[in-house]
């Protein structure tokens, strides 16, 4: 059957979170600080440490999960609240010289200014809306991305975002995958659902879409990912 319907996970598959070095700097800059606030003034360790916590939303998972943390961080895409503990929770594991650092970094990965497009999305988007191809944002995320599509321009080659957060059911669980589906007016038989997590977006086959994964590389890695999903959705639609 043809693909009348695509459904793109968000992080790691239309974007990409800026550098864990990116981030630690622009959250100092916005506290009007420099690494000399670090503890050891040492911006590149700092990173790294922060990247080893798994703190930063969309970037490297965690080495290890604390116990006191490991319950809300299997559910932290429920809802915003658990979203933001789990996130920051890490991240205090994690010596900066400011406390409020914590908070800053947490509010700037929801900014526009933290995400960077794939080479290939706004093509493969403005494509499928040409071809009449109605499309999902579907994304295990605690905040409201719709403002960073936006920004980059790409909203607008979108039908609908369905959020883990404002629904209280995460990824792989096929209720998910169902809205959007719904939403789009088109059967999970004549869906495609792209994304870079094999358990979590592959959790669309248990309820028929067919599914497609990419790989979650740095933009500068990755410049045609998404490019298949164009001859998938022209009816050669096949699990990968």
């Amino acid at each position: 059957m043809a693909i009348t319907g695509v459904l793109f996970d968000f992080s790691g598959t239309l974007m990409r979170i800026e550098s864990p070095e990116e981030w630690l700097r622009g959250g100092l800059a916005e506290l009007g600080a420099g690494p000399e606030l670090l503890p050891d003034g040492d911006l590149g360790a700092a990173a790294a440490r922060l990247a080893r916590a798994g703190a930063q939303p969309g970037g490297p998972a965690p080495e290890r999960v604390p116990d006191h943390l490991s319950a809300l961080w299997d559910h932290r895409d429920r809802s915003a609240d658990e979203h933001r503990a789990a996130y920051t929770g890490l991240s205090r594991q994690v010596e900066l010289g400011s406390d409020a650092l914590h908070d800053v970094l947490y509010e700037r990965h929801m900014t526009p200014a933290a995400w960077r497009p794939y080479p290939d999305t706004a093509e493969v988007l403005r494509a499928l809306r040409e071809r009449g191809v109605r499309v999902a944002v579907v994304s295990n995320i605690g905040w409201d991305l719709r403002p960073v599509l936006r920004a980059h321009g790409l909203e607008r080659w979108t039908d609908t975002s369905v959020l883990s957060y404002e629904h209280g059911v995460q990824k792989p669980d096929p209720r998910l995958f169902a809205l959007a589906c719904e939403r789009i007016g088109v059967g999970p038989e004549a869906a495609l659902m792209v994304g870079d997590d094999r358990r979590a977006d592959g959790g669309a086959a248990a309820l028929g879409c067919a599914v497609h994964f990419v790989d979650h590389l740095p933009v500068d890695q990755r410049p045609v990912g998404l490019l298949p999903v164009l001859e998938l959705a022209a009816g050669v639609a096949q699990d990968s």
